[in-house]
């Protein structure tokens, strides 16, 4: 399937761009691949995901967030209510194209915007897949800081936050929302199927973010994969990935029709 590029109009002067492959059939489910922080649309198990997609005659689609990649805006201005207006936008793209329910793939940040949108949005969403999500991502942001650094953040509203892969300058607003995203409220009342994929070995997001997740949902249709030498970015398992993301979505919607 040949993959088309797309620019969607947030605002006079915001926008999102991402790709959109169609499917082979006429069918209502699309696949949407949500991206990590400072991440983009493009990534190796993106392209893999969308492979896999491509195999199964599904509609997939993979935005870059408002302040990565080629769409508009800075890192600066990044905040968990942006993020899902931006996933609702996509959602709202798709189903004016016939996809109105989604396979949900995010992969560390958006594992957190991934579940957050589909908390809210339950009916759209078929079944959700984590890879490495950042469940805990704002509160373990603010966390990890000595209370001068606290205060130096809400001053400033700037700071500068480093890893192997990425060095990001972000605004306080980002931290300012982390009660409305506790993931306490996450696991209560989840009704969704998910299928989980975290690294013992991931030194940005612990592990511990995916086991409080699948102890604390009573929901039975939820699966934690934990891969022993896995680091946070789980490259070299993005084949492992794309074909349990192919078989768990198949299964989901082979339940529904029969």
């Amino acid at each position: 399937m040949i993959s088309e590029i797309v620019r969607l109009p947030l605002s006079a002067c915001e926008y999102l761009t991402g790709i959109f492959q169609p499917g082979a059939t006429t069918s209502d489910f699309a696949v949407l691949w949500v991206h990590g922080l400072g991440s983009h649309r493009g990534g190796e198990k993106s392209l893999a995901v969308q492979e896999e997609c491509g195999r199964r005659g599904w509609a997939f689609a993979a935005f870059d967030f408002r302040g990565h990649g080629e769409s508009s805006g800075t890192m600066h201005e990044l905040c968990a209510s942006r993020l899902l207006e931006d996933l609702s936008a996509i959602h709202a793209w798709l189903a004016a194209r016939g996809a109105t329910r989604l396979g949900l793939v995010g992969s560390s940040m958006g594992g957190f915007a991934a579940a957050w949108w589909a908390k809210f949005h339950p009916r759209d969403v078929v079944g959700c897949v984590f890879i490495a999500p950042a469940f805990a991502f704002l509160q373990r942001r603010w966390d990890e800081l000595t209370p001068a650094e606290q205060e130096d953040w809400q001053r400033t509203n700037r700071r500068r936050v480093a890893n192997p892969w990425i060095t990001v300058e972000l605004g306080f607003p980002l931290v300012a929302e982390r009660d409305r995203f506790p993931p306490a409220q996450l696991v209560a009342d989840w009704r969704i199927p998910a299928l989980l994929f975290h690294g013992l070995a991931d030194t940005i997001v612990p592990y511990t973010d995916s086991l409080f997740f699948i102890e604390n949902v009573e929901y039975p249709h939820v699966e934690l994969r934990l891969l022993k030498d896995g680091d946070h970015r789980l490259t070299v398992y993005k084949n492992a990935i794309r074909s349990a993301t192919g078989t768990f979505f198949a299964s989901l919607l082979t339940a529904e029709s029969s």
